[in-house]
């Protein structure tokens, strides 16, 4: 940090994104991202779009609301795009927090709350997990502050139920629910419905993982029309162009075509669930994921050391030094031929062993 740095961020910690290593090949089961491309249908739209790199994108977002309003059956004023669901996440701590009104989440969850809440200089709350990782839905009630809940949670895959959302929702009647869905099409059940019957839901989405388009950084927020207002306000304070026109037309192009992208998350689906049982015959011990990802253990071969001999052998996956986590892994769900080989080189291991 240089001398010019305002000591407001003395005490920052980013956000540590996933290993990005270029030392070889390797089969990346560490970040998340789909294991399939983009559809013909994106490819197309995208590469029309580049012929018009020179003019701004339109702030409006026009043709992709008007795409997203009839897959989803929301009116265009209940819904934002942004710079992928981070970019919404941290306009939310701007508008619904400060220094009367806290954030609220759980301690174990997805890392950059507590770095949005420490750049906006807001306090937060973390509340911890059960022993079994799944939230406490009564922790929340009366939270006496912004709740933010990922949904399923990460890095344990482990999902509320409706129900359980709208009995957060209904115990918090004067403050914001924020609830991250990046992962929710692989399993869980949205809440995008719910914003018109509650004023203090918000709903976030990425296209990164279900959709094909990690690269692409595209999110969106689902809401009232007064809570889209407010996040416009703060966008259009900000950046107002905050999403280009390639990304743009990506996301139009992946909205017209729905079966693709519905079909990729049951082959993710039934991968997670190969997996599943057959890292189980293996010893490992996990969570009910229904994410695009696992969290995992075993009870002879430490976190650490599984990701450090597995990326030896060419396969990335996520490992954390926290104490709470540092026994566990994250592995993504990839290609079957991915996981097959990602099985055999634990055999492999756990044999040497």
């Amino acid at each position: 940090m240089s001398k010019f740095m305002s000591s407001k961020y003395s005490n920052l910690v980013p956000y540590t994104p996933g290993e990005q290593p270029k030392d070889m090949k390797y089969i990346k089961l560490n970040t998340n991202e789909s294991p399939f491309a983009p559809s013909e249908k994106v490819l197309e739209a995208t590469l029309e779009e580049a012929k018009k790199l020179q003019l701004y994108s339109d702030p409006d977002c026009t043709e992709l609301v008007k795409a997203f309003t009839e897959v989803y059956g929301v009116a265009k004023d209940e819904v934002i795009f942004t710079n992928g669901s981070d970019e919404i996440l941290n306009f939310a701590f701007m508008a619904y927090c400060d220094d009367e009104t806290p954030a609220v989440f759980p301690k174990t969850t997805y890392g950059f709350y507590s770095v949005f809440a420490e750049l906006n200089h807001v306090p937060y709350i973390e509340i911890e997990l059960n022993d079994d990782w799944s939230i406490n839905i009564e922790d929340y009630f009366n939270a006496g502050g912004t709740v933010f809940l990922a949904n399923p949670n990460a890095p344990t895959g482990i999902a509320l139920s409706l129900d359980e959302i709208r009995a957060v929702i209904e115990n918090n009647p004067d403050n914001m629910v924020i609830i991250d869905e990046a992962y929710v099409d692989f399993g869980a059940e949205s809440a995008v419905k719910l914003i018109g019957e509650y004023d203090n839901l918000m709903v976030t989405q990425t296209f990164s993982k279900s959709r094909s388009m990690a690269g692409a950084r595209l999110g969106f927020g689902v809401a009232n029309a007064a809570l889209i207002q407010d996040i416009n306000t703060i966008k259009y304070s900000t950046n107002p162009y905050n999403v280009n026109r390639m990304s743009m037309a990506a996301g139009v192009g992946v909205l017209r075509d729905e079966e693709y992208t519905r079909k990729n998350c049951q082959t993710i689906i039934e991968n997670r669930e190969y997996t599943v049982q057959e890292l189980k015959k293996q010893g490992f011990e996990m969570t009910d994921s229904k994410a695009n990802f696992i969290f995992v253990k075993h009870p002879e071969y430490s976190g650490s050391k599984l990701q450090a001999e597995l990326k030896k052998k060419g396969i990335l996956i996520r490992h954390w030094s926290k104490p709470e986590l540092e026994e566990y892994n994250r592995i993504t769900i990839g290609t079957r031929e991915q996981m097959q080989a990602l099985i055999d080189a634990v055999g492999e291991l756990l044999a040497e062993r």
